[in-house]
């Protein structure tokens, strides 16, 4: 019987033909060679898979899987993760560029964690550094706090090295929701995390990304966005109550109940001075003083009909 490798490495594709071989080729070269690369794309219509084929015509390490229809991010990583064979599992994107040792350092520092991820430094469609970096947003952390991710996720997927027993209790993904922030919101509750202080990836910015953590994109946001928003909260704190562990439960379910009072009234004091008083934890990651994370607090009691006005 084949071996199976140490490491797997799960990249999904999308009509993503303009980057895609620099991220190949930086996997290529990593330090440690002891991998598979899986990689599932997702009915792209460019010259995606005519350059994932060249690469895997050369590397009997690239194992290609391509979908019949589209089934968008979150499901395809689903998919891609459940085709992983390796004992640790990294995530990556199909615009990055990985620095040489991001599997050899994340290797040597997951230990007894289930997930161990690292900072990234953001550059721009040309490849060009924005002079920024993910721990110049949120503050890192290292712990086994579930509930550190409820509100703030500091966990970005194409940073993500993990062992493969966290998709037992991961998977399904839940819908409409990030797969990053729900991985270490589960890693955190059935183990710890912890995190390498270095830039592993060069994180690339441009109009295709899924995720706008710079607000390069974001627009002011209509009533309706807001109260959607109000909603989307509670279904995310419904959700991982449901999933919450012993350690964690009674907060969690406690936060969820309280903003569904919160949405349907004008306002809930007592959301707020719930999110206040574990703010040791709740606002870990959100890096400002702390009167900004009061104002944060604040603005977390207002109902629906509140929003109207605001």
């Amino acid at each position: 019987m084949e071996n199976k490798p140490l490491i797997s490495i799960a990249l999904c594709t999308y009509n993503g033909s303009d980057f895609l071989a620099e991220q190949l080729d930086s996997i290529l070269s990593q330090s440690i060679q002891d991998w598979e690369l899986v990689i599932v794309d997702d009915f792209s219509q460019d010259e995606t898979l005519r350059i994932l084929n060249s690469y895997s015509e050369r590397d009997k390490r690239i194992k290609i899987h391509r979908n019949h229809q589209n089934l968008g991010y979150n499901k395809n990583f689903e998919k891609a993760l459940k085709l992983c064979e390796g004992e640790f599992i990294a995530i990556c994107d199909q615009d990055d560029i990985w620095h040489e040792d991001k599997l050899k350092l994340q290797l040597d520092a997951i230990r007894n964690h289930l997930l161990v991820y690292h900072d990234s430094e953001f550059m721009d469609e040309s490849g060009n550094s924005m002079g920024a970096k993910i721990s110049d947003k949120f503050a890192f952390y290292s712990g086994d706090k579930p509930e550190v991710f409820l509100y703030f996720n500091c966990v970005s997927g194409h940073s993500i090295f993990m062992k493969r027993t966290l998709l037992a209790h991961a998977l399904p993904f839940p819908e409409r929701f990030h797969y990053d922030q729900w991985l270490a919101y589960i890693a955190t509750s059935h183990g710890s995390i912890d995190f390498v202080d270095k830039c592993l990836v060069r994180y690339r910015q441009h109009k295709k990304n899924n995720t706008d953590m710079l607000a390069l994109r974001t627009s002011a946001r209509s009533t309706k966005q807001k109260i959607t928003e109000l909603e989307r909260e509670s279904e995310w704190l419904k959700i991982c109550a449901e999933k919450a562990s012993e350690k964690s439960a009674e907060l969690i379910n406690k936060l969820y109940k309280l903003s569904l009072h919160r949405n349907a009234s004008f306002m809930s004091i007592a959301y707020g001075q719930a999110i206040w008083k574990d703010r040791k934890y709740l606002l870990r990651l959100l890096k400002k003083s702390g009167s900004s994370k009061f104002f944060f607090t604040l603005r977390k009691i207002w109902g629906p009909l509140a929003k109207t006005f605001l």
